[in-house]
């Protein structure tokens, strides 16, 4: 598919998820222009970390020192109850310093254009935006940028373009929701979590079997499959290599989805999408797709990749119809915490067990990878070890090179 549609008129923005402290400060040194993140309430992913007032402050600060915005998700569909105390927390977050807030509500987007009127509002995906009209009608109420619903093809997302002037912005990579742009019932139908209020229990990825009427308590697996039926499951967005279409039809904002998953995946797929994004803008003619890149962002955690509804409606590819859902070539074992030049030891904090002898891949933030093997580990008391086998456990690691804090250890 090609389009001639001009470049947009300003920076691309690569956007990455921030499900705590820790993961967005992981996002901003890994090549992030922006992060978005959730409170403690009014948010839709309960299950994330999460910021109290004091992390919030501070995530800011530490964002906003390397030149990174800090959106904060306000998205629920809100009860009357909950307007009660939200005018208090659209306070902290105005006083925290944040750029924008991203928002589902028009009652709550009311209420921020009456107490707060400089506060720029997002759009979120959940108010499903499929059209123009939809977007010009935003745009009139003084939204700045919309998060289209993930259900558009490029032709669609461009007719929107040519047709409204404030931003747009896309999901490029991450899970993907079987109900319409994340609007599901689902979860709160089987176990009274609500999934439009932040706490959804992720029910269609349960496996599932087909139960006859008068054989109660008899499974029958609807393909031959002794694990159950996956025929809920989406597979995991992602669009690394269409980024000259995506930027050729307007996008102004690329968002990765993935405030619950892993700092290694938020580094590591945060990583791809910047160099793969920096590569085009610094020459668009001559721009040519890495494979490295497609490698790297099979490494991390994920589910059998589709390009979701770019091309049309991707029909049986966007489902997961196999027995193992989940895919990945390394194992995230340790993350750098401080590094003594003197001594050539990184302070490691172990994610899952690793021991001498493992070979290990380390990613690393504005820089090349590299492999190396674990000759030592040396606990807290001075002591060398095996193994490190208990979680978090903090131990030093002799390196071959310098090794930045955030650096993320991944066993082969």
């Amino acid at each position: 598919m090609k389009l001639t549609r001009r470049c947009t008129r300003v920076k691309i923005e690569l956007l990455a998820p921030a499900g705590d402290l820790e993961k967005l400060k992981a996002a901003v040194l890994y090549g992030a222009d922006a992060v978005y993140l959730g409170g403690r309430h009014f948010g839709l992913r309960a299950g994330a970390g999460n910021f109290s007032e004091e992390e919030l402050i501070e995530g800011v600060r530490f964002a906003h020192g390397k030149g990174v915005q800090v959106y904060v998700t306000v998205n629920i569909f809100a009860h009357n109850s909950d307007l009660e105390v939200l005018p208090a927390y659209l306070e902290t977050i105005r006083a925290a310093g944040a750029d924008a807030v991203i928002v589902s509500d028009p009652g709550v987007i009311d209420l921020i254009r009456r107490l707060h009127p400089g506060l720029p509002i997002h759009l979120s995906t959940q108010a499903n935006t499929t059209n123009w009209a939809a977007a010009s009608f935003w745009e009139r109420l003084g939204v700045k940028r919309i998060v289209l619903a993930r259900e558009l093809s490029l032709p669609e997302i461009g007719q929107i373009r040519d047709k409204v002037q404030l931003e747009l912005e896309i999901f490029v990579h991450g899970a993907m929701c079987i109900s319409y742009s994340g609007r599901c019932l689902l979860s709160n139908y089987l176990t009274g979590r609500d999934a439009n209020r932040g706490d959804c229990a992720q029910s269609c990825r349960w496996r599932y079997a087909l139960v006859e009427e008068k054989r109660p308590g008899e499974y029958f697996g609807i393909e031959e499959d002794d694990r159950g039926s996956y025929i809920l499951g989406s597979r995991d967005l992602c669009l690394i290599e269409h980024i000259p279409q995506l930027v050729k039809a307007g996008i102004n904002s690329f968002k990765i989805e993935g405030r619950m998953k892993s700092v290694n995946y938020v580094a590591g797929v945060v990583k791809v999408y910047r160099e793969a994004l920096d590569a085009y803008l610094a020459d668009p003619e001559n721009y040519t797709f890495n494979p490295a890149w497609w490698e790297e962002i099979s490494k991390v955690s994920h589910r059998s990749y589709t390009t979701g509804f770019l091309s049309g409606s991707p029909g049986v590819s966007g489902q997961h119809y196999e027995g193992e859902i989940y895919k990945r070539s390394r194992v995230f074992v340790g993350l750098v915490r401080d590094y003594d030049h003197t001594s050539g030891l990184a302070l490691v904090e172990q994610r899952n067990r690793f021991a001498l002898g493992d070979e290990v891949e380390v990613l690393v933030p504005g820089g090349n990878n590299f492999s190396q093997k674990i000759i030592e580990i040396i606990d807290q008391e001075g002591c060398s070890v095996a193994a490190a086998p208990h979680p978090q456990q903090l131990v030093r690691v002799p390196f071959d090179r310098a090794v930045p804090e955030y650096a993320i250890l991944r066993r082969i």
